[in-house]
């Protein structure tokens, strides 16, 4: 497997999941009140979808995807990241995307799990990016939804 080199190679893990947590906040204003599940929409761009798997009283689980072909019997789902959220340490992290099961921690952590896990979190931070640029935002349950977002 090829190493990812950064563009910012002295940016920590826990810098970059800080960092897409606050962007994740853009993306989601409201984030400790949203829905089991939601969809934004954004002009002719495939729609953004969220889904709420876990509630906890300091973090949710999340799985954020595009979804393209949405009018076929069997849309597609992509990238289907997993989404750790630490409400109250403001870090996001993926735990797992649609190629890649969860990571297992049933060894010591080593160069290969970080390096996998700064790759994962790096394309988080590059899409979170991509999607603040479009427009996309969710809006939460009781909030006056902006006209890309619909709420299921």
């Amino acid at each position: 497997m090829p190493t990812l080199r950064p563009m910012h190679p002295l940016r920590t893990l826990q810098e970059l999941c800080e960092s897409n947590y606050r962007k994740l906040r853009r993306l989601i204003p409201n984030l400790a009140a949203i829905d089991d599940e939601a969809v934004a929409c954004q002009g002719e761009c495939p729609a953004l979808h969220l889904k709420l798997l876990d509630r906890a009283p300091y973090t949710l689980l999340l799985e954020l995807s595009y979804c393209f072909r949405p009018d076929d019997a069997d849309p597609s789902f992509e990238p289907a990241l997993l989404l750790r959220v630490y409400l109250d340490a403001r870090m996001v992290e993926v735990i797992a995307d649609y190629e890649r099961p969860q990571l297992r921690f049933d060894r010591p952590v080593d160069r290969e799990v970080l390096e996998h896990k700064w790759q994962m979190n790096y394309f988080l931070d590059k899409w979170l990016d991509h999607c603040l640029q479009r427009g996309y935002r969710f809006a939460a349950a009781g909030d006056q939804p902006e006209p890309t977002t619909v709420n299921v």
